[in-house]
């Protein structure tokens, strides 16, 4: 198995020069055009074909063994966070790889360029679908509204998009490698999974009069929503410990003018938890809230929900598989089953309909999602990250794809076809006014979805 480190690291100057380019280039979900092309020229210039998304960044492209056996996806995900006072954000978008993902590709470039090499394949059974994937970052959610309403995607996430246009049809199983922050060199663990979670914008609409001299005349849609996050606050002792529960609003347009009733609000916020019965549950008992709150101060409120990310749940002969590749690249990887992540990628949605897989790797300095994040261990986050999975890979696929057959068998999925997962993601949708008044001042609330 030696034999994969070594043809990870004759490509060393193909994938740091990936990892600058992409750091000092960063662009945020659905717009990493620039990424996409530089990444794409790289696949093509070592012989692959690949299949585009089309009208959004990314791309798939198949390693394909030559004999039977499971198609193994390898993700990568290419977008950057907006953070501006980054000492190095991209000075007119404020986006930077204050997440790592910038190594995940490089790393991917590693990959790439190692299964290209003659004897890569040998004794391997099966496909690979090596996927640079857009938009898992769950930021700007407003132009990703605007993309769906012109058609452009249909999902929030890369991931789900992919499925969605049939990116992943054939994939029996996937995984990807994340980055570790402040962590020691050569380390990588897995948990034992993280949150899934709903998005909600709620717009409490009230009537606007003069603060000072006609208050009475108006309905202070302010009051509402502060009412409302009160409401929301007192509700957290009535969430389970074990569901994880994470709800955290904020007011995004709280009034235009300090002499005038403030007639429209939007409070925006994730309700996040450990399996989607429980965010389900927990997204109604704050949509209630919300419509009685408004309705208390005779305002109006609509909510509309979107389906986010499912929870990432890990199966133990997946993570086994990881266990024994890192000892053959010298890194110490470490399962902590017991340790639950509060929060999300669209990896879960994956593991929604198929096994699936999300390690994390050294190589990060700073906060995560920080003003100071840096990718400070390039050995770690990249040379490392592309070796291991190289070397997971040469054991899901080797002989006879025994252990990829083994994680397929006996995995059960929450839905059976990725149509029964479309069907469940649709219907977490909700767009719609939850409090009506009749022409008596009586009160009818309706904030179920």
């Amino acid at each position: 198995m030696e034999k994969y480190n070594a043809f990870v690291e004759k490509y060393r100057g193909l994938i740091m020069d990936a990892l600058d380019y992409i750091w000092k280039n960063p662009e945020s979900g659905y717009r990493e055009w620039k990424t996409h092309t530089y990444l794409a020229q790289i696949f093509e210039k070592l012989g692959y074909a690949i299949t585009p998304a089309g009208n959004v960044p990314g791309f798939v492209a198949d390693v394909d063994t030559g004999r039977e056996g499971p198609t193994v996806a390898v993700f990568a995900e290419m977008d950057a966070l907006i953070i501006p006072e980054h000492p190095e954000s991209d000075p007119q978008t404020g986006a930077v790889h204050a997440c790592g993902h910038c190594s995940q590709c490089a790393a991917l470039v590693g990959i790439a360029a190692a299964l290209k090499e003659p004897g890569a394949l040998d004794g391997l059974c099966g496909k690979i679908r090596l996927a640079a994937v857009p938009a898992e970052e769950l930021i700007e959610i407003e132009y990703r509204l605007q993309l769906r309403k012109e058609g452009i995607i249909k999902y929030l996430g890369g991931k789900p998009e992919f499925l969605y246009r049939g990116l992943l049809d054939g994939v029996d199983l996937c995984f990807m490698v994340h980055g570790l922050s402040d962590r020691a060199p050569h380390f990588a663990n897995c948990t034992g999974g993280s949150n899934g979670l709903v998005a909600k914008t709620i717009t409490f609409e009230g009537l606007s009069s003069h603060a000072g001299g006609a208050p009475d005349k108006g309905i202070n849609a302010l009051y509402a929503a502060n009412l409302a996050l009160n409401a929301i606050n007192a509700l957290r002792e009535t969430f389970r410990d074990e569901d994880h529960i994470r709800v955290h609003p904020i007011i995004t347009a709280g009034g235009a003018s300090v002499n005038a009733i403030p007639d429209k609000v939007t409070v925006e916020s994730y309700i996040r938890g450990a399996n989607m019965t429980a965010v389900a549950s927990a997204s109604e008992k704050v949509s209630r809230a919300c419509a009685g709150c408004a309705a208390a101060m005779g305002a109006k409120v609509t909510i509309n929900d979107l389906p986010g990310y499912f929870p990432r749940n890990y199966p133990m002969n997946f993570v086994e598989v990881f266990q024994d590749a890192a000892p053959l690249c010298g890194v110490n990887f470490v399962y902590q089953p017991h340790v639950w992540i509060a929060g999300c990628s669209d990896l879960g949605d994956m593991c929604a309909v198929m096994p699936s897989l999300h390690p994390s790797i050294a190589g990060g300095a700073g906060k995560v999602h920080g003003a100071d994040y840096t990718v400070a261990d390039r050995e770690s986050a990249c040379m490392d990250s592309a070796k291991l999975q190289v070397q997971a890979l040469a054991l899901l696929l080797g002989e006879n794809a025994q252990r990829a057959r083994d994680i397929v068998a006996n995995y059960v999925p929450m839905f059976a076809t990725n149509e029964e997962y479309f069907a469940y993601v649709d219907g977490l949708n909700m767009d719609k006014q939850t409090v009506f008044y009749d022409e008596k001042g009586n009160v009818t609330l309706d904030f179920h979805s």
